[in-house]
């Protein structure tokens, strides 16, 4: 299945994710490969500091060069997407063959905003595919302070936009998820215990409900 995380704005913690979703992956025993489309290459950075400080499994990442949607098509197990805005041309491509879009969103206004145009690019890409992808988002890096409402309010916003499933789970701001990108490491690998850890494990969770069984996710109509 190749799951697409993508924004149109930067600094939404695309990255992040799929790098925990591989590392989350990888623990269940599925095959993940991850492409990096973005320029800055974070991914990339992160799958080679895996490597060098020697911890296992590593991380695959390509960097998409030549027929991108050949090679995304080529993988039998979980292919997993990191692009944004500065590789356009990528993120078209990739989203054409997409089976799952997941768009991570800041607590922001101006996130909200930028996600509704990302829709549209979204139904322009796919235009001419006989199967849609399923599209999804989620609040990410969302405040863990009760008191403050921006969260609730952004995802109550995404719930308004059409043709977009709105997730019930939220990741929050926390450091660990920095440390994850820095160090090499899952979140859950970092401390098994944590509350990013258990909160990652129920999003990876919904996404996800059958790798058990090594099935892939059932489209919507």
């Amino acid at each position: 299945m190749i799951t697409v995380i993508a924004n149109l704005k930067g600094g939404s913690g695309k990255s992040t994710v799929v790098f925990n979703l591989a590392m989350w992956l990888q623990s269940k025993a599925q095959p993940v490969v991850a492409y990096d489309l973005d320029p800055q290459c974070t991914l990339s950075d992160v799958g080679e500091v895996r490597r060098e400080e020697g911890y296992t499994p590593p991380l695959q990442v390509y960097l998409g060069e030549g027929n991108l949607k050949e090679q995304l098509k080529y993988h039998p197990g979980e292919v997993l997407v990191d692009v944004g805005a500065a590789n356009m041309e990528g993120m078209k491509a990739a989203l054409s063959v997409a089976d799952t879009v997941l768009i991570p969103v800041p607590p922001s206004q101006p996130d909200v905003w930028a996600t509704q145009k990302f829709l549209k690019i979204i139904e322009e890409a796919i235009a001419d595919v006989k199967t849609r992808p399923v599209v999804s988002a989620f609040v990410n890096r969302a405040d863990t302070h009760r008191a403050v409402r921006e969260s609730d309010e952004t995802e109550e916003a995404l719930g308004m936009l059409p043709g977009i499933e709105v997730l019930p789970y939220r990741l929050c701001q926390r450091t660990i998820y920095r440390r994850s990108l820095s160090e090499g490491l899952g979140v859950f690998e970092l401390s098994a215990r944590s509350k990013a850890s258990s909160e990652f494990e129920e999003f990876a969770r919904a996404l996800y409900p059958d790798y058990k069984d090594g099935k892939k996710r059932r489209k919507s109509a």
